[in-house]
């Protein structure tokens, strides 16, 4: 499967199919109507997108979406590319700099403690 990249309107359907498995459009609609404001027509844009990109599968009856690619995969494809444009792919730089100005408790130092001991192994 090729790399798939989703702009927020994307995530905010995906993020739908993601908690409930599958969706019909007309549903989908409906919530992001409620919740964000988006007429039918610019839901059914962005639905199309993300068939186009291979996010989702539509299946009939009904226009039922599902989605084709898991939350965590979209976070590690967006982390990377993230690294890739601030950072010059360093992820050493990015983790200096956000915890720079972090307030960390002991729970979380230990955590990362943790993590780089499980790095070096």
């Amino acid at each position: 499967m090729k790399e798939i990249r989703l702009h927020e309107g994307e995530l905010n359907v995906m993020e739908l199919l993601w908690s409930n498995k599958e969706l019909a459009a007309k549903d989908i609609s409906k919530i992001i109507k409620e919740y964000i404001g988006w007429e039918k027509n610019t839901t059914y844009t962005v639905i199309k997108r993300l068939i186009d990109k291979g996010a989702i599968t539509r299946e009939e009856p009904g226009f039922i979406c599902k989605a084709n690619i898991t939350k965590r995969k979209i976070q590690e494809i967006e982390t990377k590319a993230l690294l890739d444009k601030l950072y010059s792919s360093s992820i050493s730089n990015f983790i200096t700099d956000y915890l720079v100005n972090q307030k960390l408790s002991p729970s979380d130092i230990t955590n990362l403690e943790r993590i780089i001991v499980n790095q070096r192994k």
